[in-house]
């Protein structure tokens, strides 16, 4: 599982080009880059036209959605959800910000959705146990709401109700994504003094840097078992909820406070589907000779992607009709 880049593909061309060139100001001198930025030169140049892109396809999009004929439907759109969903609550909103919300989404839920799934997946095939509590878990969910004995209907698109009944799925991406967070650390810039819980003086001009991967793996945390991948950690006695509150300044991988990641629910939205329908059908193995290492990026992406081999999962393997 790895971002391709689509030289054909202007969209793609302008994401791949804007997660370089921003990811470059970690190495350039802020006078530079911002010198750069000033007179739309360099590799600041390519971000802002790349970035102008994103924003003319946003622009037609809500054009189009806006102008459409009476005999159209979006509604099974992101786009076109959210934008009624801001009329409905009676949030008028300029197209701006809500172009801004969208490029957010687009560009902060890309490459994180699929570096976290692929470390995902990495640790579902490494730990047998965990890939046969899930797949057991999606079944017991289908019987109960699409009938024990219609097979052939768990291969259709799960439904909310169903994803919400995945605790353990749940679980298991939350441990995911606090041994491998999509992005591995984060820059913070004080603005004035300030003294953190701690009594850590902060003088105003400081940056600082946030490792989220070391927070996700601190015995003072998350206690003498930490390394170890263990998605029961999040669960009640009786693993039918979650019991371990991911909330707070413990649990960080979509940040925390004011600047929390707003696609937080749609990415796990997104992970429980994809997983579920993956899972169901197959079943994962590794690639002979594969070497699975992370990359210096924005995300902790896999330097070489994740390569798979896929068999048809036999349902029968689990009693699926009793």
């Amino acid at each position: 599982m790895k971002t391709l880049l689509n030289p054909e593909d202007p969209i793609a061309l302008a994401m791949d080009t804007i997660f370089k060139f921003a990811f470059r100001r970690f190495f350039y001198p802020n006078i530079l880059w911002k010198f750069m930025k000033f007179f739309c030169i360099g590799s600041e140049g390519s971000l802002k036209k790349s970035i102008q892109i994103l924003n003319n396809t946003i622009t037609e999009a809500q054009e189009e959605r806006n102008n459409r004929n009476k005999d159209e439907t979006f509604d099974d759109d992101l786009l076109w959800t959210f934008m009624k969903k801001v009329q409905v609550n009676g949030h008028i909103l300029p197209s701006s910000a809500i172009m801004g919300t969208v490029l957010d989404i687009l560009l902060a839920g890309r490459d994180s959705v699929a570096t976290s799934a692929s470390w995902f997946f990495w640790l579902v095939m490494n730990n047998p146990r965990v890939e046969e509590k899930i797949v057991h878990e999606i079944i017991t969910v289908l019987k109960k709401t699409r009938g024990k004995d219609k097979v052939a209907l768990w291969r259709k698109d799960t439904r909310m109700d169903e994803i919400n009944s995945l605790v353990y799925l749940h679980a298991m991406l939350l441990e995911t994504l606090r041994l491998y967070p999509a992005v591995p650390k984060i820059v913070r810039y004080a603005i004035c003094d300030d003294i953190l819980p701690d009594g850590t003086y902060v003088p105003a001009g400081s940056d600082i840097i946030l490792s989220l991967y070391s927070v996700g793996r601190m015995k003072s945390v998350w206690g003498e078992d930490c390394i170890e991948f263990k998605p029961e950690r999040w669960l009640s006695t009786d693993e039918k909820r979650i019991e371990r509150h991911e909330d707070g300044y413990k649990f960080v991988a979509f940040n925390g406070g004011s600047r929390i990641c707003i696609a937080k629910y749609l990415t796990y939205l997104e992970m429980k589907s994809v997983a579920s329908a993956i899972l169901l059908r197959y079943e994962l193995s590794h690639v002979p000779g594969h070497q699975v290492t992370s990359k210096l990026s924005f995300t902790i992406a896999m330097n070489n992607g994740l390569k798979v081999n896929l068999k048809r999962r036999d349902l029968n393997d689990f009693d699926v009709i009793n």
